[in-house]
């Protein structure tokens, strides 16, 4: 690319696939989390209420990134053919599970990545929480039995493994555009898209092998948090983190632990940075990157089981 040529970027995940060894452990985890689950035979396709597909499942022999699916705006599109050229990837249109539609290639750890022109699905202005407060001489909680079915509103971000944290972060921005939200050091590091994101759409987390850490889904209120892990447990995933508030993005979270030993996140109230805005990212000291308040970080929550 000449100097004047505009850097381009991608503008939302489009959806992520994963292969898991069951395929009804995937629909049971998922439809108790609060989400779609469509059975397409030879895969399990992951819903939210408005009929957004978000994830695939396949089945395979263990846990692991299938791909990663991005969209972009069409005036985009060959622009960031372009700086995937300049980055030299190695194209994959033939590998498994890539389609015809878009370019598939392979990030630097050997990720197997979509870029397609399709719909912005993730949020062109901070989304609204709901207000968990009452005035006086009413009563501000719900009993247990009134409580609806947490059903997230939509894909927030997802987190991967990678061996190398800065050289993960350099791909993402010169070849699709993502920008440094926050970092700490070589341990953990956010980016978001420059046309209006949440402070991640993609994070990293350093690992001695690539993996999939965690998809994190947005919520309407701290309550919704609360409500999620409480669901969860009910069905039988207790094991998790949470619930707490991140420093690092501000939102409220919970993890909770899948089948497989990576994790679905409850987030509710993400920091947003608008197109076009500046926003001051920071590198971090270790005790300010994870959270401000909520249980201690458990041992296996930063363990890579794909390693």
């Amino acid at each position: 690319m000449t100097e004047t040529t505009r850097h381009a970027a991608i503008h939302s995940i489009g959806h992520y696939a994963l292969t898991v060894p069951n395929l009804e452990d995937a629909r049971h985890f998922h439809t108790a989390f609060g989400l779609t689950v469509v059975d397409h035979g030879d895969r399990l396709d992951v819903l939210t209420p408005d009929e957004q597909l978000w994830a695939r499942f396949f089945p395979g022999e263990r846990r692991q990134l299938a791909y990663l699916s991005f969209h972009c705006y069409e005036e985009d599109y060959e622009t960031i053919r372009s700086q995937l050229e300049a980055a030299k990837v190695r194209f994959a249109d033939n590998a498994p599970y890539a389609s015809g539609r878009g370019m598939w290639f392979q990030d630097p750890d050997g990720n197997l990545v979509q870029v397609k022109v399709g719909p912005k699905t993730s949020p062109s202005e901070k989304p609204p929480v709901d207000s968990v407060h009452v005035g006086a001489d009413a009563r501000g909680a719900l009993f247990r039995n009134e409580v609806a079915i947490v059903r997230p509103r939509r894909l927030s971000h997802v987190a991967l493994f990678t061996p190398d944290v800065t050289r993960a972060l350099d791909f993402y921005a010169s070849a699709l555009g993502l920008r440094l939200s926050d970092r700490s050091g070589d341990m953990v590091a956010f980016t978001h898209a420059p046309h209006g994101s949440d402070h991640h759409l993609v994070a990293f987390a350093a690992s001695p092998a690539r993996g999939w850490h965690h998809a994190s889904w947005d919520v309407a209120s701290i309550d919704q948090v609360g409500q999620g892990a409480a669901q969860m447990a009910a069905a039988g995933y207790a094991e998790g983190w949470g619930t707490g508030r991140h420093v690092l993005g501000s939102n409220f979270f919970h993890y909770v632990r899948d089948p497989w030993g990576s994790f679905c996140e409850y987030s509710a109230d993400m920091d947003y940075i608008s197109a076009g805005a500046a926003w001051p990212a920071g590198d971090h000291p270790p005790e300010n990157s994870m959270h401000q308040w909520g249980p201690e970080v458990p041992p296996w929550f930063v363990q890579n089981t794909e390693a």
